[in-house]
């Protein structure tokens, strides 16, 4: 072993446990410590403010910037009490992480001296140069005006010594370079979409609030071994190392014991949390070695994404703390699962009733399969745009490799619901038969009480699962903003749902009973949405071929299928919802296409380097060791008996000649790919170049570098090998 490689080695084996500081209190004493909620909001704002910064909150009323030097003023007060010295706007711009700058609460007193200020133009408005972030050309690089806006809704938070304010990001010409804003969007739409509708069954709602709870999937590695693999340490993943003998396949970790170094972080990052105000909840061992999970409570969608946001970044400061680093790309080791982000999603109103559960009443389960049935209707309607929502150039080594969903989007229902809606379809009644919740199974076991079975399984291989009272959008990656999947889902939602109310309305005014025209409306729906549900194997390959000759969306090409966005029917479903503009969704995936090129084009470059400055180098030495042996036995030896003696090493040196002659060969063949695609003017042209031609030659000259790391003497290898980077001592 290399002698860099023994010392990492040795001294992640001997890493031990981090003691954690467990606070005193109990984790509700402590829960939203450094966030300016509403019981803080009440204490340092006069209850005339208070009343109407809730009324913002709660009800989306507008924001009355009068109010904003007060509530600058007490946000200010409450920060500087807990430490704060500084604030920022934070921000999610298209890069699929956060921006922040930082200012301190500090100007000139006119005398001489400083004094803390912080004022409502400050925190309801700052400006970020809005040319250096992604962009899609709506900027210039000349042109840099850009802003960032309050958004009260999500409220700010304390980290280490700064004041974070959530905000909005648009450009000096008003478009959105970021995700929070056409979410709010999104989520305005699909409020008053659903809650126009529900005003058929309860004219009380005021307003229905889309829900979210994300499971957040990551792996640990040691941050010795990690800094001694320059693939992980810049593109976040392996670009190359063969498995090791024992992964996963004993199916032995998924809800094991948890390794207690990783423990010791999992208790330091639910404390740092819960402080923060993100309710997290459960915590794993997911299937792959070193692959946990954690996953909070659900949430208020807006709220929801933040708090991913957030935890994403808290994640990769403590895990430092205990030696480890987090990595959040969806596919960091070849050969065992890669991590999703599951986004469960579901309605709510205010009133308190779950729109996606099942009802005690015909009205409720008419209500219930109401939007059951338009929220199929907007997947199938949109089914390639769900699909461009998740795809990245690092979600695509993880969809369809039977350990994630398929890169074809299907809804699962469940046996129960599946015959529900086929009863409404085949019934020209106006009956509805009744929906049971849970069920009652006893086993006959004494001690085991009985169990209450939900009205539908789960099936993993499904992208968009019913799972009871709501709908599991499995496909989304582990690393992406899940802001851009909720965009589309809601967005498509708000559309569906206001085209069902229009034709449920022509058939009211036509003279037809309220409950008759829904039912109408819904079997014709049912019967057009049909191709989007499946609830069999979507791993299949003849589900494949089946959800061709159904019209789904089968592209695989990740620059392709975001070709998605810019279809007519997309444009014309986002500028009606009034969530994006032709303008912004061209900008978009222009940032789409660029951030796809360039992370391949990073791969590359790495693969290259690794593989002549590391691997070949290394094979050589290898090489020449068994040429010298063969010299060496020939001269010891009879010439016949040392040709046999030799035999194998002589494979082995011929072996070698021909893998490091074929990697030298296309590295040099893949640096002039890449030379040809970047000479494309067109963004889409040039990420397509790159998935079609790059892509495969990376894969290629992996395989014989992997060949190789099965080849040369173990003490030569310089890198880290699978089997030293996926078990956690």
């Amino acid at each position: 072993m290399s002698k860099l490689r023994f010392r990492v080695v040795e001294t992640a084996f001997k890493k031990k446990p981090v003691a954690v500081e467990i606070p005193k209190e109990r984790p509700s004493e402590y829960f939203g410590k450094y966030v300016f909620n509403k019981e803080k909001m009440f204490r340092y704002l006069s209850s005339k403010v208070y009343a109407k910064l809730i009324d913002v909150i709660d009800n989306g009323a507008p924001l009355d910037r009068s109010i904003a030097d007060e509530v600058a003023a007490g946000m200010k007060k409450w920060a500087i009490e807990m430490g704060a010295t500084h604030y920022t706007h934070w921000f999610h711009p298209l890069t699929e992480g956060t921006a922040e700058k930082h200012d301190a609460f500090v100007e000139h007193d006119g005398k001489g001296g400083m004094m803390e200020e912080f004022t409502g133009k400050l925190l309801v408005q700052q400006e970020p140069d809005a040319s250096s972030f992604p962009n899609g050309g709506i900027r210039n690089t000349f042109e840099a005006r850009g802003y960032s806006a309050w958004d009260p809704s999500s409220p700010a938070f304390i980290v280490d010594d700064t004041l974070c304010i959530p905000t909005i990001f648009i450009a000096y010409t008003g478009e959105s370079l970021d995700y929070k804003a056409p979410l709010l969007k999104a989520l305005r739409a699909v409020n008053k979409a659903a809650t126009d509708v529900c005003h058929y069954f309860d004219p009380e709602v005021k307003k229905v609030n889309a829900y979210l709870g994300w499971e957040q999937e990551y792996f640990l590695v040691d941050e010795g071994l990690y800094a001694a693999r320059p693939d992980l340490l810049m593109t976040g993943r392996t670009l190359m190392g063969h498995e090791a003998s024992k992964n996963q396949q004993l199916e032995d970790h998924y809800f094991g014991a948890i390794p207690t170094r990783v423990a010791a972080f999992m208790k330091e990052l639910e404390i740092e949390a819960l402080k923060l105000g993100i309710p997290v909840k459960t915590r794993h061992n997911e299937v792959a070695p070193n692959q946990f999970e954690l996953a909070p409570i659900y949430e208020e969608c807006n709220l929801a994404v933040d708090h991913n946001m957030l935890i994403m970044a808290l994640m990769r400061k403590i895990a430092r703390n205990h030696g480890f680093r987090v990595l959040l790309h969806e596919k960091p080791f070849k050969g065992v699962n890669g991590s999703g982000k599951h986004n469960n999603w579901s309605l709510g109103t205010d009133t308190g009733v779950l729109l996606m559960a099942p009802g005690k009443t015909a009205e409720e389960n008419l209500r219930f399969i109401t939007f059951i049935v338009n929220t199929l209707m907007a997947v199938y309607r949109h089914n390639g745009l769900l699909k461009a929502s998740i795809s990245s150039a690092t979600n695509a080594h993880r969809l369809g490799a039977n350990e994630a969903p398929p890169a074809i989007i299907s809804s699962f229902l469940g046996k129960q619901l599946s015959q529900v809606l086929a009863h409404i379809e085949e019934s020209d009644k106006d009956d509805l038969i009744s929906l049971s919740g849970k069920q009652g199974m006893k086993l006959d076991i004494p001690q085991i009480p009985e169990l209450l079975i939900d009205n539908t399984d789960r099936n993993r291989t499904s992208p968009f699962a019913f799972t009871g009272n709501r709908f599991e959008f499995r496909a989304v990656g582990s690393e992406a903003n899940c802001a851009s999947a909720m965009i589309a889902l809601n967005s498509a939602l708000a559309e569906q749902l206001t085209d069902f109310k229009r034709d449920v309305d022509a058939l009211i005014e036509k003279g037809e009973d309220k409950v008759a025209a829904i039912l109408d409306v819904i079997r014709r729906d049912l019967k057009i949405c049909k191709p989007i549900h499946f609830d069999g194997n979507g791993y299949s390959d003849e589900w494949k071929e089946e959800a061709a000759r159904r019209g789904l969306d089968c592209e695989t090409s990740v620059p392709v299928i975001f070709d998605n966005y810019l279809k007519e029917d997309s444009i014309a479903m986002f500028e009606k919802t009034g969530v994006m503009t032709r303008k912004e969704l061209e900008a978009r995936n222009e940032v789409k296409w660029e951030m796809y090129t360039k992370k391949i084009q990073i791969e590359a470059r790495v693969l290259g380097d690794l593989a002549m400055n590391h691997i070949i180098p290394v094979a050589t030495q290898y090489q020449t060791e068994l040429v010298d042996n063969v010299y060496k036995m020939n001269s010891l030896f009879p010439a016949e008996k040392a040709a046999k003696l030799s035999a194998k090493n002589l494979e082995l040196i011929e072996e070698i000649a021909n893998r490091t002659a074929f990697i030298k060969e296309h590295v040099d063949a893949m640096i002039e790919a890449r030379k040809v695609a970047n000479k494309l003017d067109n963004e889409r042209a040039k990420a397509v170049a790159y998935h079609d031609y790059i892509v495969p030659m990376m894969e290629e000259i992996r395989y014989h570098i992997d060949k190789l790391e099965l080849i040369v003497d173990n003490q030569m290898w310089t890198l880290p090998k699978y089997r030293e980077l996926l078990f956690i001592r």
